[in-house]
């Protein structure tokens, strides 16, 4: 970086020069010091400092509560200088049970719901620490971690926390910082624990191990999780991945063979009135054939009542419906991006993420017993100055007595330390009976005792583990099973099979008329409809593609620039209007044109091509695309467009170049890909392909001419291998170099 000229001087610098500087320290500003949490404490700077500034205001979880005003006051006042309503979010948040796995706040008053309802304003509202938080910050008066100058340089604050509790893991995060993001599920404590603990026997145990102590992430509001053993390996062992969550549901009997469903878990972050809006939504849309009546019946629990169409419906049918449809099932992401302990932002598999958090409690515990012990060798120096003084009391008081400088007359005469003699000077008149004498001793033989053991323990790194290791397993007996908010209270279940079932089961048939314009606007209206006359357009615009259909099949839309999309037709824009652009429903590059589109038919094949003449035959049920940004088939070079696609079937290929020469050949020629470039299907000097037929050569080539129809049988002349050159078509056929 340039260095600054000095004030009141004007320094020159390249705008982009300027630019770059500026925008990186925002940057890396945004990246430390706001959005990815530490991997050792798993808390980002506003966390760590409300929870500090509980700590400082002695909200201990066996103390009383004080008003959140208070409590963001001192976070934004010494500590976090940024705006009240982020503070007092952060603080709500970690006081919500629906919303951490692990509460660090312990809330009294309106902190909101499940529903999506706020809190309470801050001055209604009462906070203090959990005792999973004051496990957080045990140990920090011990010196065991660093703290650096406030904001202001008027007091200080711990750059991390010493973390007994593994927090990044049980309690996940989530953040978007510059070019990069965290989001990391909340997991179960006792879990975790038992994967550090297997950690610490075996430093080199594989990845398929720890996963067999964590099974997967374990969120507030439970639900199922089904997720394949193999993908979640993946997740955890490249730190990137996702979860796919449903929500829990049951069967219950009525009268009369009569049934209907409850959901009793939601999955993680979905709001629960917004989740029963959208439902209600698409059943006022005869989106949920098979569902009839929605109602909440929830109180402190969550219970969403379904009703089905009729007592024929089978309830897992009716589930899929909804899990494909709504957030009942939604992925939660996993990119374990966080900042080790040098403040380097990395993503991190999950050993490293066990490694980093045993390294900073191995830290911990050195720094705490080194303080430990400066602290016993201080006080062993204090009691062998009282042990002088008891064993020449006389002359200690003499001295006191009539001495002018007493503390260096002490220190000369019985050759003590400044400390010693300080302290001597300090003692209390009752300090001196006998019994004292006899409590120093005895505090001198344990001092001297507990010495030597932390002595040996900083000598022996054997020892320290397994402390370390009797710490996590406290830490699990107190946060574990055992305790009411321990037990797992996310279900593990297999990949459903029904995932597999056809989407048309679910979806109500209907027919439909869709129209593509030549612009782009699509839309569906209900009934097939024989003519065009009826539909309206744009000023300026016209009917491009116009298909019978039904709200059970797919729409296919081939780009030219090889790329197809895939539309359900019951999602398409209802309604006799312009509808919508087809550019808000896929990926569409800018400067890309729909192509063509058709109504897919499982089990045909399809003949792509580009304009330089180059294409092969792919299976029509491979083009399919799962996402708006399609599926790329047809491969181009630079200057190239896709120009053909066209259904498969008849045996025989004539293809017309821009030179005016027709080349006849045999379909099984050309191959069958998945995708790619294809094969030169017609040899060009300049130009390229002009048009494209597939016929049955038994049957001969047929074209317009006039108001009649020309039929060639006799094509030995133009026929040749694919990749010819061909010739000059028959006498008579059209200018405009087209079959038709």
């Amino acid at each position: 970086m340039t260095d600054l000229a000095p004030t009141g001087q004007l320094r020159e610098t390249a705008l982009d020069q300027a630019l770059a500087e500026r925008y990186l320290a925002y940057a890396m500003s945004t990246i430390v010091s706001r959005s990815l949490p530490d991997v050792r404490d798993g808390l980002k700077p506003v966390h760590r400092r409300l929870l500090f500034a509980m700590r400082q205001l002695k909200l201990d979880p066996d103390g009383g509560f004080k008003k959140c005003a208070r409590v963001v006051g001192d976070v934004i006042g010494k500590y976090h200088p940024h705006g009240d309503v982020a503070v007092y979010d952060t603080l709500v948040r970690l006081a919500q049970d629906f919303a951490v796995r692990y509460p660090l706040v312990e809330g009294q008053g309106n902190f909101g719901n499940i529903d999506g309802d706020n809190a309470a304003a801050m001055r209604y509202t009462e906070a203090k620490l959990t005792a999973i938080a004051a496990a957080l910050m045990d140990g920090l008066d011990e010196d065991s971690v660093d703290f650096r100058p406030t904001y202001d340089g008027t007091e200080e604050e711990p750059v991390v926390m010493p973390a007994a509790f593994p927090n990044l893991l049980a309690n996940g995060s989530a953040g978007i910082a510059v070019g990069m993001a965290t989001s990391i599920p909340p997991h179960n404590a006792g879990e975790i624990c038992g994967a550090l603990l297997h950690r610490i026997k075996n430093p080199a145990c594989p990845l398929e191990e720890l996963v067999a102590h964590i099974p997967g992430p374990d969120f507030p509001t439970g639900g199922l999780m089904v997720e394949s053993r193999e993908s979640i390996l993946e997740s955890y062992r490249t730190g990137k991945g996702s979860f796919r969550l449903r929500a829990a549901w049951e069967v219950e009997k009525l009268s009369h063979g009569l049934y209907q469903l409850v959901v009793t878990q939601i999955p993680y972050q979905v709001g629960k009135s917004k989740l029963i809006e959208r439902i209600a939504e698409l059943l006022a849309e005869k989106k949920l054939p098979l569902l009839a009546d929605i109602r909440d019946e929830s109180a402190e629990d969550v219970r969403i009542v379904l009703e089905p169409r009729n007592r024929t419906v089978e309830p897992e049918h009716l589930m899929e419906q909804l899990f494909r449809q709504t957030d009942l099932e939604t992925r939660i992401p996993l990119n374990m991006n966080v900042l080790d302990k040098d403040s380097v932002p990395r993503v991190m598999p999950l050993g490293d993420v066990l490694d980093a958090f045993l390294a900073h409690r191995m830290e911990v515990l050195g720094r705490r017993s080194q303080y430990r012990l400066d602290k016993i060798d201080r006080r062993l120096e204090v009691l062998a100055g009282y042990l002088v003084a008891y064993l020449n009391l006389d002359q200690v008081i003499h001295i006191i007595r009539t001495e002018d400088e007493p503390k260096q007359a002490l220190i000369a005469a019985f050759t003590l330390t400044d400390t010693q003699a300080e302290a001597i000077l300090n003692m209390r008149l009752r300090a001196l009976r006998r019994l004292e004498e006899m409590e120093i001793r005895k505090e001198d033989a344990a001092l001297n005792l507990e010495r030597t053991g932390l002595i040996a323990l900083l000598a022996d790194e054997g020892k320290r583990w397994g402390v370390i290791a009797v710490q996590i397993e406290e830490i699990r007996s107190k946060f574990g099973d055992g305790w009411a908010w321990g037990k797992r209270r996310t279900a593990l279940g297999d990949v459903p099979v029904l995932a597999a079932i056809a989407v048309d089961a679910l979806i109500e048939r209907e027919p439909v008329t869709v129209v593509l314009s030549a612009k782009g606007w699509l839309r569906a209206f209900r009934g097939h409809a024989d003519t065009a006359e009826d539909l309206k357009f744009k000023e300026g615009d016209s009917l491009a593609f116009g298909l019978k259909a039904e709200t059970t099949d797919k729409l296919v839309l081939f780009a030219t620039d090889g790329r197809f999309f895939t539309l359900g037709c019951d999602k398409l824009p209802r309604g006799r209007g312009h509808g919508e652009p087809v550019r808000l429903m896929v990926d569409l590059a800018n400067d890309a044109e729909i192509l063509t589109a058709f109504i897919h038919k499982p089990g045909r094949r399809l003949l792509v091509a580009s304009n330089s003449g180059r294409g092969f035959f792919v299976e029509e049920n491979d083009v399919l695309a799962q996402t708006r940004a399609g599926k790329m088939i047809l491969n181009l070079d630079a200057g190239e467009t896709a120009k053909f696609c066209l259904p498969a079937g008849p045996d025989a290929v004539a293809i017309l170049g821009d030179n005016r020469k027709m080349l006849v050949f045999m379909a099984e020629e050309i191959p069958v890909m998945t995708r790619g470039r294809g094969v030169m299907l017609q040899k060009y000097r300049d130009g390229g392909v002009a048009d494209i037929k597939l016929f049955t050569l038994a049957e001969g080539l047929s074209w317009p001419s006039g108001e009649r129809t020309r039929l060639e049988k006799d094509l030995s002349p133009w026929l040749g291998k694919r990749a010819s050159a061909g010739r000059l078509p028959p006498t008579g056929f059209p200018r405009s170099n087209k079959f038709g």
